[in-house]
């Protein structure tokens, strides 16, 4: 059974920080691109940080860069979304999503993130 299952979100206090772990069952990451979404109530789903399959090439909404860092262990089957200086503006449900390039198209079940001021 295929599962992607997020874990590390929580409360935190402005200027704080949070890891986020996505840990795949069922599939190998290797080939996947693996992404981080997040959505607010009454907003869109938004991209946040993706990283590459190969090279580990990453890219960041801007609102977001040098505070959040994507990562990923093929070995142990896990993303990951390091957080820092946190802002009440990043409170939202974070997902975890992997894209393979032939196909294979998984979410996770979100976590919550809330950033207190």
């Amino acid at each position: 059974q295929v599962q992607l299952v997020e874990s590390g979100g929580g409360l935190v206090h402005q200027g704080g920080s949070l890891r986020l772990s996505c840990a795949a069952s069922g599939f190998t990451i290797k080939t996947y691109v693996m992404r981080w979404y997040r959505q607010s109530p009454g907003k869109e789903r938004e991209l946040v940080a993706l990283i590459t399959a190969v090279g580990g090439r990453t890219n960041y909404r801007d609102v977001v860069k040098g505070r959040f860092t994507i990562s990923r262990d093929d070995a142990k089957n896990t993303a990951y979304l390091e957080m820092s200086n946190l802002k009440p503006e990043d409170t939202a449900v974070y997902y975890c999503n992997a894209r393979g390039v032939l196909s294979g198209d998984y979410w996770g079940q979100g976590t919550q993130v809330t950033v207190s001021s």
